[in-house]
């Protein structure tokens, strides 16, 4: 048991026997009586100050008389600073107490009080007042048995329940409709969780718990509610303390943000059936207590709508509510009216297609003008899903064929790579859809990788992706960065227009929302950079190591615009392989992707020494069933390093003196590979290049040449200058500019590639170049 002087302080009052400086003094003014506090506060021991007069202790600076014995008034109190022991200046609130009847005899007592803690108390006073009479959270609190012992005057607003009829009695009799609607925490009591707070002690924060009220029977309020034990001075648990306030709104808001995420769920398939169950299990529970679609009898079997009447014949193709999918719902009769129901039409390309209804109960908010429009938004979203369904169920053959023609049958074989491509399109009416993968030779001897998939199936979306593929085609020859090359696709898909579209249909673009991923591997350095539009990054197996998804930025999918795409880089170690790959070959009926990146992973990880081609296989008998609901794509890479001996570089002055060396460099290399036949061509390539970077240029300027094996050899010329050269065709009468024209004629290919640090002119010279017709080209 702890003594009251040791309590007292922790119950923050400045009035505790513990805390009071007190001293008492007879009719004369005479020190009788100087408590330990009084000490502590002016420095003088009782020894010191009794039998003594009090003015010698309390002497007030501003030299106005402590107290008058003739004021009328029995005590008094004000804000003093006095002069303490040593000079010290103490500032207080100073009482002074008349004891006994007034008269000659009478007795004072003087109480000092630190004028900071009487501050501070005054201020934990004005703040406990305004929470119980202004405050707009709503403070509440539970006894040891669960029943409420006090609430302040905000719960009464909120509620409509007055301050006493809270006392003693349980939350559940209170709101007997309320649940706790916390994800984690979701299914308990709340009875529970004040239980489990006053007995560890540990506070719940943010628990969200939601309820009708006495105020509003039909409309749901939700709170976010905190809650923490209390304890007296000894350490004795009184209770338990709620602290809540309404975030309705901004819950209502941020549920309406969730549904619109998880709308992307509905339309996964082309099955009209399926989308519309997809619908109903996006809005039940959380936006309706019951829902139910009816689709017209054409667009189940894949004809054209009849136009939209009264009479029109529906068939109930999915229903669910609260008690779950499987439970009745009621027809289209004798059902609440006004605002706790909705009936959308289907509608798409100007047919109605069906109705969708949606039904809150009585105990519930009605929907209001954002709810409609939410609605409004899913409906919408998933009429075009059915329509699509509908409209491309005849178009699967012919889908199918456009698809395969569209892909690379053949993939080229770059030095640095080797490549093995897998395309399933779905199970189902449609059948294809718009996955797509490529391998693009780069200068230099890299290689580009791309992979993607625009949203929806048959025949349009084939056609969109062949022209995604043939866009991102033509960009890599640019020689662009995997970011700048999304960033130009994006542009192109979200002002150019990319769809095929028939007429009197909506110009909607089916590239818009594409994912796509794109990948540049440089044999030279070992790096891949990477960029990815909305696409699940690829899968590194390197060797003794388990595989692994690759850590990257993901942007936004195309056409969407607002953020920009982040390019990673990576070091890939020999004999490493990366698969890329659609959604379609991880994703299982939940949509679980990590699950099946995971079994990816697996997969790779077990088969370090197959060939991509036998790897491929592994794949597809193990994660390809035949049922499959979306389309596939797969590449396997097994990426090479260029070999030390096939590289040669220098780093030129930037003297024109120094193009002979440059050349003189580049023979002696020549000679040690054996290549001696491309020689001639080869100088007047580096002679031409190394001059204009010089001249035309800015340093540093570094030639470097390599050989991809047998197929060519390859000559770069990099300063720090980002303007490029032009090919021009000079006139007969004109000593210069046949250079840059002599070099394109001579080469099986040149360009240009741009870095952060300037750029790079780069030649192909084909290897066997046997009697190729150099002077032909001179004499031209």
């Amino acid at each position: 048991m702890t003594t009251p002087s040791a309590r007292e302080p922790l119950l923050g009052t400045p009035f505790s026997l513990a805390t009071m400086a007190t001293a008492v003094l007879d009719q004369r003014g005479i020190v009788i009586g100087w408590n330990t506090a009084a000490e502590k506060f002016y420095g003088h021991t009782a020894a010191d100050a009794l039998g003594k007069p009090a003015r010698k202790f309390f002497v007030p600076i501003d030299g106005r008389p402590l107290f008058d014995p003739d004021f009328p008034a029995d005590s008094w109190g004000e804000t003093r600073t006095m002069r303490g022991r040593g000079g010290s200046l103490v500032r207080t609130v100073l009482y002074v107490l008349q004891l006994g009847p007034k008269g000659a005899n009478a007795a004072w007592a003087i109480i000092s009080i630190a004028a900071d803690q009487m501050e501070r108390w005054a201020t934990d006073q004005a703040i406990l007042a305004g929470l119980f009479t202004q405050a707009p959270i709503a403070l509440t609190v539970y006894g040891p048995d669960g029943r409420v012992n006090w609430v302040n005057n905000a719960l009464e607003g909120q509620t409509g329940l007055a301050i006493h009829e809270w006392a003693g009695r349980y939350i559940q009799d209170i709101l007997p409709e309320g649940e706790i609607i916390s994800p984690e925490l979701r299914g308990r009591r709340l009875e529970s969780v004040i239980e489990q707070v006053f007995r560890t002690g540990e506070p719940v924060v943010d628990l969200h718990y939601r309820s009708p009220t006495p105020a509003g029977p039909t409309h749901q309020r939700v709170w976010s509610c905190s809650y923490f034990r209390l304890q007296d001075a000894e350490g004795h648990c009184l209770g338990v303390c709620e602290s809540a306030f309404t975030i309705t709104e901004r819950y209502e808001t941020q549920r309406r943000l969730t549904l619109l995420s998880r709308s992307s769920s509905i339309g996964g398939t082309l099955d009209a059936t399926r989308t519309s169950e997809e619908l109903v299990a996006v809005v039940v529970p959380d936006f309706a207590d019951a829902a139910w679609v009816d689709l017209a009898e054409p667009v189940l079997t894949g004809e054209e709508p009849a136009p939209w009447h009264a009479s029109q014949q529906l068939r109930r193709v999915t229903q669910g509510n609260t008690a779950g999918q499987a439970a009745a719902t009621p027809p289209l009769v004798n059902l609440p009216a006004g605002d706790q129901q909705l009936v959308l039409p289907l509608k798409a390309g100007g047919a109605t297609l069906g109705l969708v209804t949606l039904l809150r109960s009585p105990s519930r908010a009605p929907f209001n003008d954002a709810d409609r429009a939410l609605a409004a938004e899913l409906v919408a979203h998933t009429a075009v899903c059915l329509d699509n369904a509908r409209r491309y169920a005849h178009e699967h053959a012919t889908a199918l064929l456009l698809q395969h023609s569209l892909l690379p049958q053949e993939p080229p074989e770059p030095t640095a790579v080797e490549t093995a491509h897998y395309y399933a399109p779905t199970a189902g009416p449609t059948g294809v859809g718009g996955d797509w993968y490529d391998v693009i030779p780069l200068s230099g001897a890299r290689v580009g990788l791309a992979v993607g998939d625009v949203v929806g199936h048959g025949l349009h979306a084939a056609v969109t992706m062949g022209r995604l593929r043939t866009t991102v085609r033509a960009l890599a020859a640019l020689d662009l960065a995997p970011d700048e090359l999304l960033t130009r696709l994006d542009d192109l898909v979200g002002q150019a227009g990319m769809g095929i579209h028939p007429a009197g249909e909506s110009s909607a673009d089916q590239a818009v929302c594409a994912r796509c991923l794109y990948a540049v591997y440089d044999p030279v350095s070992r790096r891949c950079s990477v960029a990815s539009a909305g696409h699940l990054p690829p899968v590194l197996a390197a060797p003794d190591e388990p595989a692994i998804p690759l850590d990257i930025p993901v942007g936004p999918p195309l056409g969407i615009g607002g953020l920009p795409f982040e390019c990673a880089e990576f070091d890939i170690a020999e004999n490493s392989m990366l698969a890329l790959f659609t959604d379609g070959l991880v994703a299982d009926t939940q949509h679980d992707f990590d699950a099946g990146v995971a079994g990816l992973c697996r997969i790779l990880s077990r088969y370090p020494e197959l060939s991509p081609a036998d790897v491929r296989d592994r794949i597809v008998e193990s994660k390809i069933p035949a049922d499959a609901q979306d389309d596939v794509a797969l590449l396997l890479v097994r990426v090479h390093s260029l070999a030390d001996d096939n590289m040669a570089s220098w780093r030129i002055d930037p003297d024109p003196a120094q193009v002979a060396r440059a050349r003189a460099s580049a023979m002696v290399q020549l000679a040690r590979w054996d290549l001696s036949a491309v020689s001639f061509v080869v100088e007047l390539i580096v002679s031409e290049l190394v001059t204009n970077a010089i001249r035309y240029g800015s340093p540093p300027v570094h030639l470097r040449l390599l050989r991809d094996q047998d197929r060519a050899l390859i000559c770069e010329v990099s300063d720090g200058s980002h303007t490029s050269p032009h090919l021009q065709r000079a006139r007969l009468d004109e000593e210069g500019g046949r250079g840059l024209f002599l070099v394109a004629q001579l080469t099986d290919q040149w360009g240009t590639r741009y870095t952060r640090e300037g750029k790079t002119i780069w030649t192909e010279v084909p290897i066997r170049l046997g009697d190729v017709a150099g002077g032909d080209a001179l004499s031209a």
